[in-house]
């Protein structure tokens, strides 16, 4: 087992929630506290659609350079274009476990789409791929 004794004990209120915008033009972000708890080993947010209809870059082809990342759906629908799977649309109760480096876009999204998102490393890149 891997020592994980610098992680440190973390409770992120819902009262004390802070949106930003982050990598997504349409989505804000809230930041839970496990990439401070973990010293960077993992990032959990909520992501949520803040209403703007502008299209971006991440509905190109992309990756992330990450060793894990799993998306839980909180509220509402989204479909993606994965390599080699094919589309899949992911609703409410749905999850989705990438696997590391796959290529993906995303097709569609309901106004009221919400997810959390778990990622290792907390500090990953996403890349524009062909």
């Amino acid at each position: 087992m891997q020592d994980r004794s610098h992680w440190k004990f973390v409770h992120s209120q819902d009262t004390d929630a802070e949106w930003v915008p982050g990598l997504r033009e349409i989505f804000e972000y809230r930041d839970l506290g496990v990439k401070e708890g973990t010293q960077g080993d993992f990032v959990a947010h909520v992501i949520r659609h803040n209403g703007k209809k502008s299209p971006d870059t991440v509905q190109q082809w992309h990756n992330h350079e990450c060793d894990f990342q799993l998306v839980y759906v909180l509220n509402g629908w989204a479909t993606f274009e994965y390599e080699g799977e094919g589309e899949k649309t992911i609703r409410k109760g749905d999850c989705i476990l990438q696997k590391p480096m796959i290529k993906h876009r995303e097709i569609a999204c309901s106004e009221d789409f919400e997810v959390l998102e778990i990622v290792s490393p907390g500090n990953f890149e996403t890349k524009l791929v062909e």
